[in-house]
């Protein structure tokens, strides 16, 4: 198989609340929008999302719970004083990992967890591990 792209679908009874949280905190760009399904794109068209609305009874929604989306930034520093400006409150505080990055994570309106990182050199100890 050759897969040429990649992304993830959120059914949601939030679909406004998300597309509305992601155009405020990440600067998205709606680029298809029916009301019930919602498909964004950051910083180019290079990584999207999608947000829908249950399509039948029986479909279950995202709670958000073990979920994790990596948010690879230039400067965690200032978007960790943005997004907190912005009224989110991080629930992983911004540090330094020895894994090889300084990030934090916030929560959005489907508890999904949001962590905004910045790559830096790992420690001797998780070096080993890249390949």
């Amino acid at each position: 198989m050759k897969t040429t792209n990649l992304s993830a679908c959120i059914v949601t009874e939030k679909v406004e609340q998300s597309k509305a949280f992601y155009l405020k905190n990440f600067d998205a760009k709606v680029i298809f929008d029916c009301g019930w399904y919602v498909d964004m794109a950051f910083g180019g068209k290079t990584a999207t999302l999608q947000f829908m609305a249950p399509q039948y009874p029986e479909q279950l929604t995202c709670k958000g719970e073990g979920l994790m989306y990596n948010f690879e930034v230039d400067d965690v520093d200032a978007e960790h004083e943005r997004l907190t400006q912005l009224g989110n409150t991080p629930v992983m505080p911004l540090e330094d990992h020895p894994w090889g990055d300084r990030g934090f994570a916030i929560l959005d309106p489907n508890g999904i967890v949001l962590y905004l990182y910045t790559s830096k050199e790992p420690s001797p100890e998780f070096k080993q591990y890249y390949k």
